[in-house]
């Protein structure tokens, strides 16, 4: 039996991808990676960019486009056999990249380039190439004495292992919940098209009635507009206990311990290498300067925010109290009540914009705004292997009639799929013998699917979701660097990362964009004006709460991390409550878990880094800006944008990118103005 992973194409042939070709793949690629790094170490005594790096970027990306769709895989359709075989290749994963950051040879090979003639000669991306693998060998434990690189290499396979249990713990323990219903006068307050997916769920899964998950778009309508204060409660504590010793299932995936041991282990290791704890560690390779600078800058936000955040929460309670009669707001509750003030000040909900976001008309506006900002056409794919059906493939032009990069978008929540949204580049643009090898990325999220006839209808906030999604892939796609390390997302600062997505999110305000995407998917109506109005006027509703919430999550990260004792554990609970005394203004009851599923910290890459969306979205609102100025499609800004962020990727520090875009460095204010934060 061939085995595809051996002998991989351009894109990926996933549906002849099967578990059993993945361990043996890995195995391969590994024992191939070690013999021809030592043949090349031995062949040259003195080493240069063509004898050394470009061949070591060769046998990255083959290793890359082996693993790099088994990984997508055990996300977006997980098995059994899949999760297994995953699994085993972990370690050994782990153990390779911890040999190539602790093999002599190598590191003293990149020196000598560092240190030659040939160095000054390289353009700014390629040493910006250098530059970063001679820190990543430093942070590797390069220097460390032999028993302790070993420690180092176990500390990374056992996180490594430890990230995919915490990932697969959350996913079972939200998909393994349900809530059947037979009497549809308990979803009384329900839009009808929560109703009707309830209805379609229950259908697939072979029951009469109606059937409610914690996938986000069932568990999101009921805790927003279902009158059964009960039912709401039933699924707030269902979610918000998920994988942990609290709630319906409590025990069965519990992450307590796994959290335990991922913060004991990532201390270790960064007293290991030298740190004074994991944020030091973290902020290595960050935009940030120090653990200070980052509680400073998020306490700021606090300080500013949370006055404004009390005053909502007291509006709220006053509504509930004086319209309902509601003394008591529980946890399960302030959504509920939300969404009647926001209907009651600014008679809209998020129900009543769905039928003007019908995803297909979403998606040509998308594709309409970044044709007009950055010069570009997307147009689909129809002949590339997917995973789904429901999986479309995109290809982008530049305006000369190159090709940039491919993407696949994969929208719908359906089981075994993990929860969230994210981008994942598939494969980075590289320079090959005789071409450009175009970029690919992966666009996924978990809209509300279609129901019935009717094409998926996205409330605004899942547009906002596919807009930032789609600004990392820009970001990864539209990249002109062509050395792998540095190109289109690789290589960016982790705390600059969300500019792009978090800057394309504005133009989901902006009416003339909106009338590119948005129009009643039965009249083909645009959206109303008066309908717009409302909209734009409640836009900063609970601004101040939401702001609170974020930075709640940004404090609790870092505060975890930063004063992690190991005589006293992590004391996550303790840590979390610490920090929403400080500046919360919701408080959830004490069997809340909500650490036991924060997985973009536990299994994600935002460790001691989720500070990173309020860091970057001063930059993203500041770059935003400048549109704001010359005009929203000023074609001349756009093109400034594309060349100097989009283009460059992690060929140079991100805030040389951003004074490069803006003339200077970043200002708080706009962030402030566009959050709807007073000042």
């Amino acid at each position: 039996m061939t085995n595809p992973l051996l002998t991989p194409a351009d894109l990926p042939s996933y549906a002849a991808i099967q578990p059993e070709h993945v361990e043996p793949a890995i195995d391969h690629w590994l024992a191939e990676n070690r013999a021809d790094l030592e043949r090349l170490l031995a062949a040259n005594a003195v080493y240069s960019w063509d004898n050394l790096l470009r061949p070591l970027e060769e046998l990255e990306d083959r290793l890359n486009k082996a693993w790099s769709p088994v990984n997508h895989l055990h996300s977006v359709c997980d098995s059994e056999a899949l999760r297994a075989a995953y699994n085993a290749c972990l370690p050994k994963l782990s153990a390779y990249y911890s040999e190539l950051g602790q093999h002599p040879g190598l590191y003293r090979a990149y020196q000598q380039i560092a240190d030659g003639p040939e160095y000054a000669r390289l353009d700014p991306a390629q040493r910006k190439v250098i530059s970063d693998a001679l820190r990543d060998f430093r942070l590797s434990g390069i220097a460390l004495p032999p028993d302790q690189q070993a420690r180092y290499r176990d500390i990374q396979q056992e996180l490594a292992q430890l990230g995919a249990k915490f990932s697969e713990n959350v996913l079972d323990a939200t998909q393994t919940w349900t809530k059947h219903l037979t009497d549809e006068a308990q979803l009384a307050g329900l839009p009808d098209s929560a109703r009707a997916l309830a209805r379609q769920t229950a259908q697939q899964r072979g029951l009469d009635g109606w059937l409610l998950t914690l996938e986000l778009p069932s568990y999101l309508p009921v805790l927003n507009y279902a009158d059964n204060r009960e039912l709401r409660r039933e699924l707030y504590s269902a979610y918000c206990t998920r994988a942990s010793e609290q709630g319906p299932n409590g025990g069965q995936w519990d992450n307590g311990p796994v959290m335990e041991r991922i913060l004991a282990l990532r201390h270790e290791l960064a007293q290991l290498l030298g740190f004074h704890d994991y944020t030091e560690y973290s902020l290595a390779t960050k935009m940030a300067d120090s653990p200070d600078q980052v509680l400073d800058f998020l306490a700021d936000l606090a300080r500013r925010a949370r006055p404004q955040a009390q005053r909502e929460l007291d509006e709220l309670r006053t509504f509930a109290r004086e319209q309902f009669g509601a003394d008591d707001l529980h946890a399960w509750d302030i959504g509920y009540y939300a969404e009647k003030l926001r209907q009651h000040r600014y008679q809209l909900s998020q129900e009543e914009l769905r039928p003007y976001f019908p995803l297909p008309r979403v998606l040509t506006g998308l594709f309409a705004v970044a044709e007009r900002l950055f010069g570009i056409a997307i147009r689909p794919l129809d002949s590339v292997e997917v995973w789904h059906p429901d999986v479309r493939v995109y290809e982008i032009v530049d305006a000369a009639g190159t090709r940039r990069g491919r993407f696949y978008l994969d929208l719908y929540a359906r089981p075994h799929k993990r929860g969230g949204a994210w981008m994942d580049g598939g494969l980075a643009r590289r320079r090959l013998a005789n071409a450009v090898r175009l970029p690919a990325a992966y666009l996924v999220g978990n809209f509300t699917p279609p129901v019935g006839a009717d094409p998926a209808l996205l409330t605004h906030n899942e547009v906002l979701t596919l807009f930032h999604e789609f600004g990392h892939g820009l970001h990864h796609l539209l990249t002109q660097v062509d050395y792998l390390p540095v190109a289109g997302i690789h290589g960016v600062e982790w705390d600059a990362v969300e500019l792009p997505s978090q800057f394309m999110e504005n133009w989901c305000w902006a009416r003339e964009a909106l009338d590119l995407l948005a129009s009643h998917y039965q009249t083909g109506e645009p959206l109303p004006e008066e309908l717009y109005q409302r909209m734009l006027a409640a836009k900063h509703f609970q601004a101040g709460i939401l702001m609170v919430r974020q930075l709640e999550f940004g404090l609790f990260d870092f505060r975890l991390h930063r004063n992690y004792d190991p005589a006293r554990g992590g004391r996550v609970l303790e840590v979390l409550d610490e920090i929403r005394q400080q500046v919360a203004v919701i408080l959830p009851p004490a069997w809340n878990r909500f650490a036991n599923a924060f997985t973009h910290i536990f299994a994600g890459g935002y460790a001691a880094g989720y500070y990173s969306y309020k860091w970057a979205e001063v930059l993203s609102a500041d770059a935003f800006s400048a549109f704001e100025d010359s005009g929203i499609f000023d074609a001349a800004t756009g093109a400034r944008f594309r060349e100097n962020i989009l283009e460059v990727g992690g060929s140079r520090p991100a805030l040389a990118s951003f004074v490069a875009f803006r003339g200077r460095e970043p200002h708080i204010e706009p962030l402030l103005r566009l959050s709807g934060i007073a000042a």
